[in-house]
């Protein structure tokens, strides 16, 4: 357990575990996108897909808002995971979860509609190696496969939220992070420039800001400000839905605003319920493997399950053949996950944690590498023993390490000035410890010397 500051008083946080009622309603959010490409779209059927599925086509036109509860999980499960964690840190979680998976459903959707282009194509061979990126949007480059548009806003997300990581997430600065960004989104709507409005993405922007509210709701208890914000973003959420039904809409069909409404409603109680605490006894089982093969679902569902939509459509019933693919690739994405994206997975993430370790121990030796200069203010002889104080950087580097990737610079020369006494310089004012303080210095970027 450990103290937060904020609002003006201190409050006990705590380090929360998984929650299982995330990994649920992820696993929902991926089943309402599966049955919108199946049953809300033309894709493999040949025929509009209300003629297919007279009742089911109601409900399931609405299925893109699983998109709209991703973004939310997602800035909820990204505040409350890379708590602490450095910018470095930051960089290879995010990239080691997102790229893995992505690769292989890239690979694999595109050796499915290369060799059966009957419902999709692949629009030439260079947007293969370009998708592989996740920024081929921004290239002008054909996505291979129709949700990896929604990668790139969570990428954008990643890159936005990395300017807090850079600096140390704390409650205030994430409550600034949410600020600005829902301000710079509103700038973006009325009269900003293209570039503004495409990185302050001001259509997904609340339902990001809001999982990161409830985040902190959830980490430090709630209070007025806290859920200000989220209603706030709930309102900015409902208000752009107008957009989003206008994309979605079936030209020549009326598409009711409420459904919509209420089921973003839902979301918003939902995940502040889950924020609450309240259904912290959820703790089935398979609700964390579900969540985990989550992602290579959502990933490789739509061409691949719309060629054999296309392939056996006249074959099978066709509700029959929804609930066979869906089955299908639910067991195709536990294999991907299992045996394909967590060794890659995890190969990636060693390899990245050692380069970045590279870069800082880099700089640690430079650092200890210079020559023990004394600092120009009242300070007498090193005492003996200091000469070789290079080992002792960097062990007390090792010892401080922890300080270090949560940017706590304050316990970071407090642990420096502590650890190897014997290695001291005598200042008229007290002692500091010169190798390890200036290791700090140029770590937390304030000079550690003691004046007379």
């Amino acid at each position: 357990m450990g103290c937060a500051q904020h609002g003006g008083r201190l409050r006990r946080s705590s380090s929360p575990g998984r929650i299982h009622g995330l990994d649920g309603l992820r696993l929902l959010a991926a089943l309402m996108v599966m049955v919108y490409h199946y049953a809300a779209l033309y894709g493999g059927w040949g025929r509009h897909p209300r003629s297919v599925f007279p009742c089911l086509y109601t409900v399931a036109r609405y299925g893109w808002l699983g998109v709209e509860i991703f973004f939310m999980i997602s800035g909820f499960a990204i505040c409350l995971s890379t708590w602490g964690r450095s910018l470095g840190e930051f960089a290879v979680s995010r990239i080691s979860r997102i790229y893995p998976a992505y690769w292989i459903a890239v690979l694999l959707t595109a050796s499915v509609v290369v060799t059966w282009p009957q419902v999709r194509r692949v629009s030439d061979w260079e947007a293969i190696p370009v998708n592989l990126t996740i920024v081929q949007e921004a290239l002008g480059v054909a996505n291979v496969d129709g949700v990896y548009w929604t990668l790139f806003m969570e990428l954008k997300f990643y890159l936005l939220f990395a300017t807090v990581a850079a600096f140390g997430i704390t409650y205030r600065k994430c409550i600034l992070f949410c600020g600005v960004w829902l301000f710079t989104g509103l700038i973006g709507v009325v009269d900003g420039p293209e570039a503004l409005g495409a990185w302050a993405m001001p259509g997904f922007a609340p339902y990001f800001v809001a999982g990161i509210a409830f985040s902190l709701i959830h980490r430090f208890g709630p209070n007025i400000l806290l859920w200000g914000i989220a209603v706030f973003s709930f309102i900015l959420a409902e208000h752009g839905l107008g957009e989003r039904l206008a994309d979605n809409r079936d030209a020549g069909h009326a598409m009711p605003a409420w459904p919509a409404q209420v089921a973003v409603l839902a979301a918003f109680a939902i995940i502040a319920v889950m924020a609450l605490g309240r259904l912290s006894t959820i703790r089935w089982r398979w609700l964390a493997p579900a969540g985990a093969l989550t992602y290579p679902l959502y990933l490789i569902h739509q061409h691949i399950g719309m060629t054999l939509i296309y392939a056996l459509r006249d074959r099978l019933p066709a509700l029959a053949l929804v609930l066979g693919i869906t089955v299908l690739m639910l067991g195709v994405s536990w294999v991907l996950h299992r045996w394909c994206e967590r060794p890659l997975a995890s190969w990636l993430r060693k390899a990245l944690q050692r380069s970045v370790e590279e870069v800082r121990c880099g700089a640690h030796k430079a650092v200890a590498a210079r020559p023990l200069a004394l600092p120009p203010y009242g300070v007498k002889a090193a005492p003996e023993g200091c000469a070789d104080h290079s080992p002792q950087v960097r062990d007390s580097t090792d010892q401080c390490a922890e300080s270090l990737r949560a940017v706590d610079c304050q316990a970071s020369r407090e642990c420096m000035i502590q650890s190897h006494s014997r290695c001291t310089i005598s200042a008229s004012t007290g002692n500091s410890s010169g190798a390890h303080c200036r290791l700090a210095e140029f770590l937390c970027g304030v000079p550690q010397r003691t004046r007379p």
